[in-house]
């Protein structure tokens, strides 16, 4: 018996099964950058979340220890930490010991999954953060990239007893503590290499992102960072640098954007018009992602700010 299969069905079956196969053989492509001896980066792609780069957009490390490997976020996804873990065994025949996760962002933590047998640690209020909004990060992200997430599931870190001295695996740590970026943002400073993880607190060629943020504070911390001595800096995004040209970046970026905002709440100018840049944004048009994310700032960050320019009496009178 001949049974025939009409075309736009077996277009569809054929498409299907294609998805399917393309889902499967894709990857991360992980590849580690040596920055320093034992100090190893994933540096990931200055975009949006999409479909193609599946979260990869942050910037993963790991040091190596005496005993064990420290490694610095676990990615966006559950195949990414998978991936990550199997680019350490590369390098390194050296068990996983520690994970430690700097804020509560999903591209940050929703690789925990792959680290499920070793402690994974972040400061009390990231973990309480991530208790509270995981799933909802973890949902947003499957509908932002797809199939990378498949299989992914929230794994609350554990509280970091936070000390700002502290030996993980023989290896020498000083950790900062800052609230600008997140509310809560780990930073992780390598004495041997002199090598600083500063988390999302130093974005670098990418717009930093401000869901959580607290300008004022954030540009504090920015000021006191600028006095530390490091030899290289692995920001939260964007290219790992020799010098303080990142900092500088991230806080000319804010001070401009927390200025500009000011104003315009103070000239009474209303968000819609305020969702497009005027001429003094020009310094940062070349910035990854400015026109994505200078809207979404505006978002998060307007109505406050034009709430206290009214509490105050700062706002301009329109002439009647």
């Amino acid at each position: 018996m001949n049974i025939r299969i009409p075309a736009i069905l077996l277009y569809l079956l054929l498409f299907v099964l294609s998805q399917t196969t393309l889902a499967a053989q894709k990857t991360y492509q992980l590849e580690p950058q040596k920055i320093a001896e034992n100090v190893y980066v994933f540096v990931g792609k200055t975009e949006h979340f999409t479909f193609k780069n599946g979260g990869n957009i942050l910037n993963t490390g790991f040091i190596i220890g005496d005993d064990a490997v420290i490694v610095i976020e676990s990615g966006p996804s559950f195949q990414y930490g998978r991936e990550m873990r199997a680019a350490i065994a590369n390098i390194t025949d050296k068990p996983i010991g520690t994970v430690l996760i700097t804020h509560l962002h999903p591209d940050h933590f929703l690789g925990n999954q792959a680290y499920e047998d070793v402690p994974v640690l972040a400061l009390k209020k990231t973990v309480e953060g991530i208790q509270q909004e995981g799933e909802l990060f973890n949902d947003a992200m499957y509908r932002l990239v797809g199939h990378w997430m498949k299989d992914t599931e929230v794994l609350v870190p554990q509280v970091l007893d936070f000390q700002p001295q502290l030996t993980l695996h023989g290896r020498p740590l000083r950790l900062l503590e800052m609230q600008g970026h997140s509310g809560s943002d780990l930073l992780v400073f390598d004495e041997t290499s002199q090598v600083l993880f500063t988390g999302d607190i130093v974005f670098y060629q990418r717009t930093a992102t401000t869901p959580h943020a607290r300008l004022d504070q954030w540009l504090q911390e920015l000021d006191a960072l600028g006095q530390f001595n490091f030899k290289t800096l692995v920001p939260g995004h964007g290219p790992v640098v020799h010098d303080q040209r990142a900092i500088t970046q991230t806080r000319d970026y804010l001070a401009w954007l927390q200025q500009s905002l000011k104003q315009a709440a103070e000239q009474g100018v209303s968000m819609a018009e305020v969702l497009t840049p005027d001429a003094s944004a020009k310094p940062f048009f070349s910035l990854a992602v400015f026109a994505e994310e200078y809207p979404r700032s505006v978002a998060h960050l307007y109505p406050a700010i034009e709430q206290k320019a009214m509490a105050q009496g700062q706002v301009q009178q329109s002439e009647p």
